[in-house]
């Protein structure tokens, strides 16, 4: 039987989740999904990773809070949210609508703030699972988090599983020596899957006034110029992890996402570029397709772990 557009499968199984597609927002990037629907038809995604969500409203760091740079972005946004009350009072209910998985980020200043967030979300429905952000790296000016060392990482990952009734991904950062260190830390903790990578700590500067281009001096680097670290990381872990891997860091085509799976990410993340192109996740949905098509590949999901080293 002849592969077509038509035929071909795109869905992927997490184990804990089925997929239509292995192509999700990242959060962070996305807003809270709503905003994107003048841009995109929100349901050909394959799920909707919303931005991170504090108990209280929190307002961020000052500005500036954007830099663009060579191939890539610097945010020190400071994980700006309106808090857990005002997302189920006020967006959950239109995104329980969609017919796409939502998937929340949860943050907090502790593991007490992580695990109230988690509780309060769990007597709500309409949510396929939470990602765990122990990883952003711009919230405090020396990039402090909970996944930079395995120990940590243990104790808050089977804090929160063990507080929720839904599956768990947990968020992990680049910013380590060995992440695969950290990642086994995560599995053994109990998460039911790892997202690699967050961003990598950096900074950029204004030579006119020698002063730091963000009012946080530090920020995340993400996009195009992260992506042959992000890949060689996902690789790394997925070859060690039983758990699956959701993969990101610069996928600005079909092409690059199609490198995450062959690395081993069962799913990827798409995120700076959405600010570039707002349809960039739908895109790279479709250009998936039609790379499966020329290449004679019937499921998606038969190239993942595909990568030939020897």
């Amino acid at each position: 039987m002849a592969v077509t557009a038509k035929t071909i499968d795109l869905s992927v199984d997490l184990g804990f989740l089925g997929l239509r597609n292995p192509v999700l927002t990242a959060s962070g990037t996305f807003g809270y999904g709503l905003e994107f629907e003048p841009y995109l038809d929100l349901e050909k995604l394959g799920g909707i990773v919303v931005k991170g969500l504090f108990y209280k409203p929190r307002e961020g760091n000052p500005p500036p809070r954007l830099v663009e740079t060579a191939s890539g972005l610097i945010n020190a946004i400071g994980l700006q949210g309106v808090g857990v009350e005002a997302f189920v009072a006020k967006v959950l209910p239109k995104l329980r609508s969609i017919g796409t998985p939502i998937i929340v980020n949860v943050c907090g200043a502790d593991e007490d703030e992580y695990a109230a967030v988690v509780e309060y979300l769990d007597k709500q429905e309409g949510i396929a699972g939470y990602e765990l952000n122990i990883s952003c790296p711009n919230v405090k000016k020396e990039g402090l988090c909970p996944a930079l060392s395995p120990q940590p990482t243990f104790d808050l990952v089977k804090r929160i599983k063990a507080a929720s009734r839904r599956p768990l991904i947990t968020k992990l950062s680049p910013n380590v020596t060995s992440i695969v260190e950290i990642a086994q830390a995560a599995e053994e903790a109990g998460t039911d899957a790892v997202a690699l990578v967050n961003t990598f700590l950096a900074m950029a500067i204004d030579l006119e006034t020698r002063r730091p281009k963000l009012g946080n001096v530090y920020g995340g680097l993400s996009g195009p110029a992260i992506k042959p670290i992000a890949l060689r990381m996902v690789h790394q872990v997925a070859s060690r992890l039983e758990v699956p891997v959701i993969g990101m860091g610069g996928i600005m085509t079909g092409t690059d996402a199609l490198e995450f799976l062959v690395a081993g990410a069962s799913a990827v993340e798409v995120g700076t570029a959405s600010f570039v192109d707002p349809d960039a996740a739908a895109r790279i949905v479709d250009e998936i397709r039609r790379w499966c098509e020329a290449h004679g590949v019937a499921a998606v999901r038969d190239i993942i772990g595909t990568l030939k080293t020897t």
